[in-house]
């Protein structure tokens, strides 16, 4: 319904063009997660300069941009409030270095294990909370410092504004794509605004607002080095390690699936380590510098993505460009029509929301439209990576169930007058007890086979059964024998050594058998 990825090709010009539009939307984001945390505008303006110029040259996702977020602003509020900027600083250092680790690990890999109904759940809830942070630009603080809707008149001119910048950004590229549509929306709504002189909220009444100051700006110098101002002992360590861990968590749950999501819009493939290490150095650099640290926007990825950005060029002009709207241009910047921005963030809204899993949701099984769901309200009441890590669980659980449902077997008797039970479905912590109900000691003859052709022995629960079984056999006076085990099935029975006594047959014409163990 509102494909806006139109741009299918890279090229320089849209790497340039599609930067600048993303260094736009990034003052007010950066501006808000700042006041969020609870530290000054600039640290927040300084992380994503940092986060977004070291990922763009360094990250395993060309395209991808990263910057202060709010799902790590909220986990620095505490730590902040607590203790003061500079933990915060010594925190984002060692979440850095955690994340770096991660990335040499190779622990980006697992981020196949998230299901696809929790990827579609984790974009759908973003796009909420997109939407419903955006919501706080039409109000202002009332007299008792409440938050109340902008009054009629101005409501009405900042949604026209808005109506207009949507429009403007979903019928522009019918006509021509040279130059962003968000960009050219952008420049034509503020210059709308200020020559005709019309009275609507800019990104400078935003900063005042948020910060209570009528002579706040964005207008600032270069960040300077300077090594966090915190006692270096086991103290300091035991206040910042937790928050460093949470935020490592959060910080490279956020990038690799914002990866993932862009992975599929683009039809490429980014390097999840790659990026695990990208996003660790921008954090290190961070702390050092001054900054909130961050991870990768998924709305402003988005917004890139849409006005033609596929290579590192244009996550390094989206970071080189703030950098200037701070030194040069924040007079320029501050009378940007926070209408303008809002309706770019809108198309993100409407990009980014799986409007397909409507349809889906009423032919894939039950369990995963529960996940989908289920993501989707966790991620916009909590935070996306505790919506994830439910998912990953609640998919887990739901697979397991399933397959537990599957074990059963086919009971038949061979040349020798021994029992046979052929083994059908995997045999592990879920299936474990259903296995053992599958057989009958007490009457079974002598001599009892179970044939694992159709079956596979996963893990110890499913040692431990077998285990079980053997020794209700063996107490009755009867043997059990295995037939068919896959080497690494063997490998595991071979491991557990004495925890498990069965005897092993092979099948001469079944060719898998396992010298090591048959000897």
């Amino acid at each position: 319904m509102f494909d806006l990825i139109r741009h299918k090709t890279a090229s320089s010009k849209a790497d340039l063009l599609s930067g600048l539009t993303v260094a736009l939307a990034l003052v007010p984001e950066a501006v808000a997660f700042a006041f969020v945390a609870g530290v000054e505008p600039m640290v927040g303006l300084y992380a994503a300069f940092i986060m977004g110029l070291i990922t763009a040259l360094i990250g395993g996702r060309p395209g991808m941009i990263s910057g202060a977020t709010g799902a790590m602003a909220v986990v620095m509020v505490a730590l902040v409030a607590e203790h003061g900027v500079q933990y915060l600083f010594a925190a984002v250092v060692l979440a850095g270095l955690i994340q770096v680790s991660c990335g040499l690990l190779r622990l980006g890999k697992f981020i196949r294990i998230v299901p696809y109904p929790v990827m579609i759940g984790f974009v759908n809830g973003l796009a909420i909370v997109i939407f419903l942070a955006q919501l706080g630009q039409f109000k202002i603080p009332g007299v008792d410092g409440v938050m109340t809707w902008l009054p009629q008149d101005q409501l009405m001119l900042m949604l026209g504004l808005v109506l207009l910048t949507m429009a403007i950004i979903q019928f522009l590229p019918k006509l021509t794509s040279a130059v962003p549509s968000s960009l050219a929306a952008i420049v034509t709504v503020t210059l709308l605004v200020v020559f005709l002189e019309l009275d609507t909220r800019t990104v400078l009444d935003f900063l005042k607002s948020m910060s209570g100051d009528e002579n706040a700006t964005i207008a600032g110098s270069l960040p300077t080095f300077s090594i966090p101002a915190v006692a270096f002992n086991l103290e300091t360590l035991y206040i910042i390690l937790p928050y460093s861990m949470i935020l490592a968590a959060v910080g490279l749950i956020e990038s690799l699936l914002t990866l993932t999501v862009i992975d599929e819009m683009t039809d490429t493939r980014g390097k999840g380590n790659k990026e695990c290490i990208g996003q660790g150095v921008g954090n290190i650099t961070s702390g050092f510098f001054g900054a909130m640290g961050g991870c990768a926007m998924i709305g402003q990825s988005m917004i890139n993505i849409n006005s033609g950005g596929r290579g590192r060029l244009s996550g390094i002009t989206a970071a080189v460009a703030l950098l200037a709207f701070i030194l040069f241009g924040s007079s320029l910047i501050e009378m940007i029509p926070l209408a303008a921005l809002v309706g770019v963030m809108f198309m993100v809204v409407l990009g980014t929301f799986e409007w397909a899993s409507f349809k889906v949701m009423r032919k894939v099984p039950k369990h995963d439209a529960f996940v989908i769901v289920l993501v989707t309200i966790v991620t916009v009441f909590t935070d996306l990576a505790f919506a994830v890590f439910v998912g990953v669980i609640v998919s887990a659980l739901v697979f397991a169930w399933e397959h537990a449902k599957h074990i059963n077997v086919d009971i038949s008797e061979d040349a020798n007058g021994w029992k046979v039970y052929k083994l059908n479905g995997p045999l592990f912590f879920g299936s474990a007890a259903e296995f053992l109900e599958l057989f009958h000691a007490n009457s079974d003859p002598e001599d009892v086979i179970v044939d694992f052709q159709n079956s596979r022995v996963c893990d110890h629960s499913a040692l431990d059964a077998i285990d079980t079984l053997a020794e209700r056999y063996g107490s009755n006076g009867k043997r059990l024998h295995l037939r068919h085990l896959s080497n690494d099935c063997k490998r595991l029975l071979h491991k557990a050594g004495d925890l498990v006594e069965v005897n092993l047959i092979e099948d001469p014409h079944y060719k898998i058998a396992d010298d090591k163990l048959d000897s």
